[in-house]
């Protein structure tokens, strides 16, 4: 039986998917912004404006994200990061959630996170 008819890869790369639907779940790829350097409210602002560009893409929105994986340079971006996050996360609908300190792969890189959502 071939299983990759069920899988729809979107936005990919020799190196990877931005987006994964399969099993009737959405994957998005951990998403970093352009803005390497800027203050982490408008990195923030800046990913999870992607991640509902992404989300769109797959036909879903915020609403169906059931988790999220946060990564973060510093803990003294936490705050700052919470703010946006919680103005952005849609009313009643908070996704489970991880949030790490971790050393990210460009320099003035403040956050990354990644999302998972039902189709």
């Amino acid at each position: 039986m071939n299983m990759s008819n069920d899988i729809q890869r979107l936005q990919t790369n020799a190196r990877m998917s931005q987006v994964v639907i399969a099993g009737g779940v959405v994957y998005l790829s951990g998403q970093v912004p352009d803005t390497a350097g800027a203050p982490i409210d408008v990195q923030a602002t800046e990913i999870l404006t992607r991640i509902d560009k992404l989300l769109a893409s797959a036909g879903v929105d915020k609403t169906r994200v059931l988790t999220a994986n946060v990564w973060l340079s510093d803990p003294k971006h936490f705050d700052a990061f919470n703010a946006v996050w919680e103005a952005w996360v849609a009313q009643g609908h908070a996704p489970t959630r991880a949030c790490v300190q971790a050393l990210l792969m460009r320099p003035g890189l403040d956050v990354e996170v990644a999302v998972t959502a039902l189709a």
